[in-house]
């Protein structure tokens, strides 16, 4: 059966999850109708754990995409998925060396960056490790000033402009900045990162980021 592209997508999102994050932002850049349903990463263990989520997403991950008859996970297939059914307002520029520029920003964060400190990993460090706050804040940091250092350095390329990538947001700015947004919460050092918070604040100006933002969400915990 062929996806019915004129019905609106359904994302599973948790408020903090910055994986959802950055596909709440790519869909409100591209203008795309959609409903949100809430997955609680916390409660009752986890409601991503429920059989009824699994058969959504066996890995028991958000975020996930229903469209029609297909489902999407991953954040990043996700993004790539909405750019290819959907043409209005691009996240990637046509040319196959600034899209792959685009793509490496954004797959440091999602590849190398965030799996590193997500909510299985730091439950895992204290509750299996017996790490203090202290020590798991210090893991936190480490990936955190590893990955922000080698984003500064391409965001100082005459590439980069108001955003990641020239003077319009990307893909690249969808998930940089839930993981500015991170490492906000563990009070990490951005100071080394100049290019970076500049990017991140212009994003923060827009509506679309200002939506999607995790304090903005229906089933925030503020």
């Amino acid at each position: 059966m062929a996806t019915d592209r004129s019905a609106n997508p359904v994302l599973y999102s948790y408020w903090r999850s910055s994986s959802a994050y950055r596909v709440r932002i790519a869909l409100n850049l591209k203008g795309i109708e959609y409903r949100q349903e809430a997955v609680h990463l916390v409660r009752e263990g986890g409601e991503q754990y429920r059989p009824e989520y699994r058969q959504l997403n066996p890995l028991g991950l958000v975020p996930a995409l229903v469209h029609g008859d297909r489902v999407v996970v991953q954040s990043m297939a996700i993004c790539e998925y909405l750019e290819e059914s959907f043409a209005a307002c691009p996240l990637l520029p046509p040319g196959p060396a600034e899209r792959a520029r685009i793509r490496g920003m954004a797959q440091s964060i999602a590849s190398e960056i965030q799996p590193l400190n997500n909510l299985a990993v730091m439950k895992y460090l204290k509750s299996e490790m017996s790490q203090d706050s202290d020590a798991v804040k210090s893991w936190y940091g480490h990936w955190i000033e590893r990955g922000f250092t080698a984003i500064e350095t391409w965001l100082s390329a005459p590439a980069s402009g108001l955003y990641c990538h020239g003077d319009r947001p990307t893909l690249a700015d969808c998930f940089l900045v839930p993981q500015v947004y991170n490492a906000e919460r563990f009070s990490c050092d951005l100071g080394p990162y100049p290019n970076l918070r500049r990017i991140t604040e212009q994003c923060r100006g827009l509506s679309a980021f200002q939506k999607a933002a995790p304090e903005n969400q229906a089933d925030a915990e503020i």
